[in-house]
């Protein structure tokens, strides 16, 4: 467990982020995240900077204000969103070009131009412009990324000029264990406040993510948060804490949302199944969240036959507060020593056999 200390409040960890990456946690206001207890939110350095723009948020009084989210903030550097752009970017020691995927006009993104938007959004935590590695990715393709990327943490620390922002560094190295190494070993050097973890959750199978975090639990710094980049699914978040992680993000809660999907602690409920027609329990049971306080799932099904709002909202309610109470037990278990314990029954209510 930790406490990790903000411009704008504590953070208790481990901690699951809702992203909210247009300066929005989709579906839900900053009153309703307040009341889900969410700690703190992502937002998206990428697209801020193409609509409305830093400059403009700059103006309005930074972030915080721009969205009227008093609690703290993260904003990653965009180095993910230009990697998925793989047909309209390229990439050089300099930095990278591409085009928007808005309407194609062209656009460098440097470590300092990055570090400049960040610094202009004025986020509690922001995050080094990095090469995230895509999977599969040739050990020599790895290798060059992972060069690039520390070349680039040391001019992002370099053009960083806001004390009141913390700049996580991110460690990269795609699937080999040598690379990995190497870039903690290098990052650390440059003594960041917190690390990110980068390159996994990218397509590769769950238990080479779990291996790359073997790997890097023993040699990260013990008194400076880790950060485990675009990852949100319930097993994960157990399976990451088990390994030393203490901050997750994803958009799968509010994505799944939107698509009539619910977490709960005995596993998915695809809410839109025919079979739900005529369930009036609540989602999950054991779930204190304003939807499963007051509405059924068919009720839930209803709103999503009927292509009503009202069915992300609630539904986005529910999976947030699923997740952000995943990490209130175990933080919970952590404290009482009981981690492994909690683990195995987690996994055998939620239905996960292939980790028992």
């Amino acid at each position: 467990m930790g406490k990790l200390h903000t411009p704008h409040g504590t953070i208790d960890t481990p901690v699951f982020m809702p992203v909210g990456t247009q300066a929005t946690v989709k579906a839900v206001t900053p009153k309703i995240l307040e009341e889900l207890e969410a700690e703190i939110i992502l937002s998206n350095t990428y697209h801020l900077y193409l609509r409305p723009s830093h400059e403009l948020i700059n103006e309005a009084g930074g972030l915080h204000k721009f969205m009227n989210w008093n609690k703290p903030i993260l904003t990653d550097s965009g180095g993910f969103q230009v990697f998925s752009l793989a047909d309209l970017r390229k990439i050089s020691e300099e930095g990278v070009e591409f085009q928007s995927h808005l309407d194609g006009s062209y656009h460098f993104f440097s470590p300092e131009k990055v570090i400049e938007i960040e610094n202009n959004l004025g986020a509690d935590i922001i995050m080094a412009f990095d090469i995230c590695s895509p999977y599969p990715c040739s050990y020599e393709d790895a290798k060059k990324d992972l060069e690039i990327t520390l070349k680039w943490a040391k001019r992002c620390k370099t053009a960083h000029q806001r004390e009141d922002q913390a700049l996580f560094g991110i460690i990269q190295g795609g699937m080999y264990e040598d690379l990995r190494l190497r870039s903690v070993q290098e990052m650390v050097e440059l003594d960041f406040p917190g690390y990110g973890i980068g390159g996994l959750s990218v397509g590769e199978p769950k238990h080479l993510m779990y291996k790359v975090l073997d790997v890097l639990n023993p040699v990260m710094p013990k008194n400076k948060p880790r950060y485990l980049m675009g990852v949100g699914s319930p097993d994960c978040l157990v399976e990451g804490v088990m390994r030393g992680v203490d901050m997750f993000d994803c958009v799968l809660p509010t994505r799944i949302a939107r698509n009539g999907t619910a977490m709960t602690s005995r596993g998915r409920v695809v809410v839109r199944n025919a079979t739900y027609q005529r369930d009036f329990t609540p989602l999950d049971p054991k779930c204190d969240c304003y939807t499963c306080q007051n509405f059924t799932r068919a009720y839930l099904r209803h709103l999503i036959k009927a292509e009503e709002i009202l069915a992300s909202i609630l539904l986005t309610i529910h999976n947030i507060r699923f997740l952000i109470n995943l990490m209130k037990n175990i933080r919970e278990a952590i404290w009482e020593d009981r981690l492994p314990e909690f683990r195995q029954n987690f996994f055998e209510e939620y239905g996960y056999k292939e980790y028992l």
